[in-house]
């Protein structure tokens, strides 16, 4: 069994990195908010995550902090995915739909 054993943890960067190196021109296709069809790759959206994740240094974030997210689901919030674990940031992703009541807090 010690030779089907991977010699890396398990981690989200290592996904898209794996995605990046073996699928890199494959196409992924997704609508934006506004109505049209983006198409990009994953070679693209491993790279644009990257920069997620260095913004998200510059910003201050550190291991462990918490970052939320309020996007629908398309490339950008993928890039987010793959992003903010890169930093250290642990991802909360915002439900648009939650009912007001079942938010336990006022704002």
């Amino acid at each position: 069994m010690l030779g089907l054993m991977q010699d890396w943890p398990l981690l989200c960067h290592r996904i898209i990195e794996h995605a990046a190196r073996i699928h890199g021109n494959q196409e992924v296709v997704t609508r934006s908010v506004e109505g049209p069809i983006v198409r990009t790759t994953y070679a693209q959206i491993h790279q644009r995550a990257l920069k997620v994740s260095q913004m998200l240094d510059r910003a201050g974030i550190r291991l462990g902090d918490r970052v939320a997210t309020l996007c629908w689901n398309h490339y950008a919030h993928l890039e987010c995915y793959f992003g903010i674990p890169a930093a250290g940031g642990v991802m909360h992703t915002l439900n648009l739909r939650l009912a007001p009541l079942f938010f336990p807090y006022d704002l």
